[in-house]
């Protein structure tokens, strides 16, 4: 099943790909025209790696689904899957891409890793009228973040994930729970996330002012920082009880640690992106307990792949027990992505015209690992919307675990606890 790299293979792959042995097959006797080529492109390396984390086992484990290939139109295609890493730099992303697109001649370009990867490699598919599908980016920062026009939309690029109108009422939710001043810190980085979730008329500051919240944001810091005196200063002379944002790790280790060293002791944190993976919980050590964050997908999520037949809870346990270590939500999205991918290549009319492809994206109607995936032109072209709910870590043993305690936007999903203020 894998394939053995020559060195002058190794050179035309680039430095850049990042797959597991099982991903790439050889070519044996099969043309070029009974063969689909579909590119990946991921952060693997980076401040952003902990999105591509599990992805080796799940590419592994999509080319074991998909066995002998996929039959359209009575024919059989090999699927060649050829996986880059974006190093999580926006101009690694759309190099990678290009070459996907220009080299690889992939019949279809897919990506997650939020908006440093998703945009740039959109951007390049649409330039380059190839096909792609993309997800892990809010949809904000990935439709406007490009300069996406709602009247329009886009033709080559499709999306879906959850939007800032989720995050927003998965907070609400969540903070509603507990008492405070409602008095809001943001943190907000200079970047296509950080200036989605801070924009005055389509982010959160409005929705939080007409809920009864007050948000002080001091303006945008740059991506890497070492200091958040300034921003830590204000927020204490605000009086902020509560903390939102969205960070990378780095950023928000080095916020949290110089919270505690200059005394801002906020009831609860709530930080998109950073929060999401247990390895960045772990390293926090006791102050990573009783942190909150959006949550997307958890093993108690009731859906189930309509690729494989396993529920949310058997692919978690799959995954822990190949790589002995804890699940993390990237897992349902990006196995999600393949899901929805391999029913679009099995549907469309020509597999390799990339108009017959698009016209099988727009028709999606999948029940996926993730929920329903369905494009219906709302809430813009190009995007669908998935379903949210927030939740803490919570120390349990020697170990930390993701409690959803905030389910009113999506009640299928089951509540597994209550919000506690923190220590």
């Amino acid at each position: 099943m894998s394939e053995t790299i020559t060195r002058r293979r190794a050179v035309q792959l680039g430095a850049g790909l990042v797959a597991s042995p099982a991903i790439l097959r050889p070519a044996m006797a099969q043309s070029a025209a009974d063969v689909i080529r579909v590119g990946y492109v991921n952060a693997r390396t980076g401040p952003l790696a902990g999105f591509g984390e599990a992805d080796a086992f799940v590419l592994d484990s999509i080319q074991k689904a998909l066995g002998n290939g996929i039959v359209n139109g009575g024919k059989t295609y090999r699927v060649e899957i050829i996986a880059r890493d974006s190093q999580s730099s926006p101009n690694r992303a759309a190099e990678v891409a290009s070459e996907l697109i220009l080299s690889n001649k992939v019949d279809l370009l897919l990506a997650t890793s939020a908006p440093e990867t998703t945009n740039p490699v959109a951007d390049q598919a649409e330039v380059n009228e190839t096909p792609c599908i993309t997800t892990n980016c809010p949809w904000q920062p990935y439709f406007f973040g490009r300069n996406g026009d709602p009247a329009k939309g886009f033709k080559y690029t499709y999306h879906f994930f959850w939007g800032l109108e989720d995050v927003i009422a998965a907070f609400l939710d969540l903070w509603d729970q507990l008492p405070t001043n409602k008095v809001v810190a943001g943190v907000f980085p200079n970047d296509a996330d950080g200036n989605a979730w801070g924009d005055p008329k389509l982010g959160l500051p409005p929705a939080l002012a007409a809920a009864g919240y007050k948000l002080v944001d001091p303006g945008r810091y740059q991506v890497m920082s070492n200091d958040f005196t300034a921003q830590i200063t204000a927020f204490k002379n605000a009086g902020c009880e509560i903390v939102t944002g969205n960070m990378i790790p780095p950023d928000f280790a080095t916020f949290w640690a110089q919270c505690a060293q200059q005394g801002f002791k906020p009831k609860i944190v709530t930080i998109g992106k950073a929060l999401l993976f247990p390895s960045v919980i772990e390293s926090l050590g006791a102050r990573g307990n009783g942190l909150t964050s959006e949550i997307w997908w958890t093993p108690n999520h009731p859906f189930r792949s309509g690729l494989t037949g396993q529920s949310a809870r058997d692919l978690t346990d799959a995954y822990t027990k190949a790589t002995n270590r804890p699940w993390t939500q990237p897992i349902g999205y990006v196995h999600a992505l393949w899901e929805v991918a391999i029913d679009v290549l099995k549907r469309a009319k020509n597999v390799k015209d990339p108009n017959s492809i698009l016209e099988a994206i727009a028709a999606t109607n999948y029940n996926s690992i993730v929920g329903p995936v369905q494009w219906t032109g709302k809430p813009v072209k190009n995007v669908t919307r998935t379903a949210l709910v927030a939740g803490q870590w919570k120390k349990v043993g020697d170990k930390f675990e993701l409690v959803i305690t905030a389910n009113g936007p999506a009640p299928s999903i089951p509540a597994g606890g209550k919000l506690e203020p923190l220590g």
